[in-house]
């Protein structure tokens, strides 16, 4: 049945009709609007990663131009979260880029094997982004208790590759593993209910993480020093190819660190009024979030000189740099109390992303192109428990890795395999379907998802030793086709499947 959907989108009115049976999910409950997916995007956002990468950034750059790494990265997400909103609010199904590479590329031609290989990216990309809030939690949780950092396990695996060359992973456990495990499944616990009753909840963590931003920002300005905040060496801005090569560097850790703003894309199918939602629940997010990190920045620059952020890069007072910022300002106590704040926001941004990922798999189980299993729908209050549990599960084991070791690796591999292949089929989809339903369009297209396009290949390889990373990527890609391929040959799958004539999207 179809049915006359109206809206405006920032006082821009559309009318379009849409197919009803293309936006529903039945089983499902759509009970998060505009403000609660805002929050849950935010939250999602502001994890533990600009609380410990700002002395990554400005190592990477030198001096308080690392400022640019945020600058450039807000631009750069601003432009991939368009590409986000017109394929959310044209296609609002849980799942996300699931269902718009399927869509793009075509459901029974290369849109299968390119959706499968977004499920099995997301397998290591997914649980390694909640692992890394985990262990972030782990890591400030050490400023009030010093012995959690105690390890007792650590070994290095070295895995010869032929053509590919070595491939590394440092496995670690100490106390403060286990408090990182122990976040884990308590989110998991958390989530293990009714989506009406998340909203309300995932509200009340966004409250806790703006009273800790807007307390450091606050502590940061009124401690103000531009003499420190803009002491720039004097080769800052000398276009030499370190600074090009520091640029990317610091945009990655940017990138990872705004990364979240496209959750709501992954629960669609929860959302009241997608097709307005979605799209403003992104922009929004994007544009509090890039606003609240450079004001951030620059105020705790005011305060600690680069140069000391550059000593810490390296070494373990990196972890709870912000607790030390503000024991600096106002003691020792006000110091616990911003960490336990930031292990707050750390808390809530592992929650939120095990909301948003743990929906992808039980999409791809409805459309038969993963395990039937993760179909599974809870009885009484209709969420995906299986999928949940299993995402949980899985983030849980990569608590043993070494949060360092898991952020480049993360970002190489859901650009190469995800955020490219989406970013491009948009434009194939402007063009294959020209009269598809798009409730929201993006502005001034083109011109976006070229930028993101640039934006992202520029942060692929103009870094020190990209190639550590792309190896991880090829790898993870080679496995992925070989398991899709005998798959698709037994199951009588594209390319295998002959009587099947879908045109190429």
């Amino acid at each position: 049945m179809k049915r006359l959907i109206q809206f405006s989108i920032f006082r821009f009115p559309f009318s379009i009709k849409i197919m009803s049976e293309k936006s529903e999910q039945p089983e499902l409950i759509r009970a998060v609007g505009v403000s609660g997916a805002t929050t849950l995007n935010m939250i999602d956002m502001i994890g533990v990663g600009p609380f410990i990468t700002m002395p990554l950034i400005i190592a990477a750059m030198g001096g308080p131009q690392a400022m640019l790494g945020w600058i450039f990265g807000a631009l750069l997400v601003i432009c991939d979260g368009l590409v986000w909103a017109e394929l959310g609010a044209a296609m609002p199904k849980s799942g996300g880029p699931y269902n718009y590479l399927q869509e793009i590329y075509g459901k029974r031609k290369l849109g299968r094997l390119m959706s499968f290989l977004f499920i099995w990216q997301l397998q290591f990309s997914a649980p390694l982004s909640m692992a890394s809030g985990c262990l972030g939690f782990a890591l400030y949780a050490t400023y009030i208790f010093p012995d959690l950092s105690l390890t007792f396990f650590q070994h290095d695996f070295v895995l010869p590759l032929p053509l590919i060359g070595d491939l590394s992973a440092s496995v670690i456990a100490s106390y403060g593993t286990f408090v990182a495990i122990g976040v884990c499944l308590f989110c998991v616990f958390l989530l293990y209910r009714k989506i009406t009753i998340i909203e309300k909840f995932g509200k009340f963590l966004w409250l806790g993480v703006m009273i800790a931003i807007v307390w450091i920002i606050f502590a940061g300005l009124t401690n103000f020093n531009p003499a420190l905040a803009f002491d720039f060496p004097p080769d800052a801005f000398t276009l030499r190819p370190e600074f090009f090569l520091g640029l990317g560097s610091a945009l990655l850790i940017a990138v990872y660190d705004y990364w979240g703003y496209y959750n709501v894309n992954f629960f669609a199918g929860e959302v009241k009024n997608p097709e307005k939602t979605i799209p403003r629940s992104i922009i929004l997010s994007i544009l509090s979030v890039s606003a609240i990190y450079i004001v951030m920045n620059i105020a705790i620059l005011g305060v600690i000189p680069w140069r000391e952020f550059m000593e810490t890069a390296n070494s373990d007072a990196r972890r709870f740099v912000i607790s030390v910022f503000i024991e600096r300002l106002y003691g020792t106590t006000a110091g616990v109390i911003a960490t336990v704040l930031i292990m707050w926001t750390a808390f809530s941004s592992v929650f939120s992303l095990l909301l948003g990922y743990s929906r992808v798999p039980y999409a791809a189980a409805l459309d038969g192109n993963y395990f039937k299993v993760f179909s599974k729908v809870h009885p009484k209050h209709r969420f995906p428990y299986i999928s949940l549990l299993a995402m949980g599960g899985i983030a849980a084991l990569f608590c043993f890795l070494k949060l360092a070791d898991v952020i480049a690796a993360l970002v190489v591999i859901r650009i190469i395999i995800q955020f490219l292949a989406q970013i491009i089929g948009v434009i194939i989809l402007r063009q294959t379907k020209p009269d598809f339903p798009r409730p929201f369009k993006m502005w001034l297209y083109p011109i976006p998802a070229l930028v993101a396009i640039t934006g992202f290949l520029y942060v692929l390889f103009m870094r020190p030793n990209f190639q550590k990373e792309v190896k991880y990527a090829a790898v993870l890609i080679v496995a992925g086709l070989i398991i899709y391929f005998i798959r698709a040959y037994k199951r009588d799958e594209f390319p295998f499947d002959k009587k099947y004539n879908e045109p190429v999207n």
